[in-house]
C-alpha cells in the first residue's frame, strides 16, 4: 500500500496485489491508520490489484462506513476489469464513487 498525498487535497492510496481473507484485517488496519486524524478525501487506487476476496470487500465497506460518518468523500479508482467485475456485482459501485482513472478522481475532488 503506497499513500501519496496530492496538492494537499486528497489522499491517493495504490493498493498492489492481493485483498484475501489472510491480509484484508491487515490491510483494514494500515488504511484506518493512514486516514485516522485526516478529513481530507479519500481515493483507493486499484490498478495493481490482482485479487479481492469477500473479506477485502468487508474491509473497503468498513471504510467507506467509517468516512461516511466523518463526511469525507471516497471513492476507488483505475479498477482492473475482474475487480471492476466483482465490485459491480457486489453492488458496491452503487454505494462508493468508482472512477475510471486516478485523474478523473482528483478533479472530482477539486471539482
Amino acid at each position: 500500500m503506497q499513500v501519496d498525498q496530492v496538492e494537499g487535497t486528497a489522499l491517493i492510496i495504490s493498493v498492489t496485489g492481493r485483498i484475501d481473507g489472510v491480509n484484508a484485517q491487515e490491510f483494514y488496519n494500515n488504511l484506518n491508520k493512514e486516514i485516522d486524524g485526516s478529513d481530507n478525501p479519500v481515493v483507493l487506487d486499484l490498478e495493481n490489484l490482482s485479487y479481492i476476496s469477500s473479506a477485502g470487500l468487508r474491509s473497503i465497506l468498513l471504510i467507506a462506513k467509517t468516512l461516511k460518518g466523518k463526511n469525507t468523500k471516497f471513492m476507488l479508482c483505475s479498477l482492473p476489469e475482474p475487480i471492476k467485475e466483482i465490485v459491480e456485482i457486489a453492488g458496491f459501485d452503487k454505494i462508493i464513487d468508482v472512477l475510471q482513472s486516478r485523474t478523473a478522481a482528483v478533479e472530482a475532488i477539486k471539482g
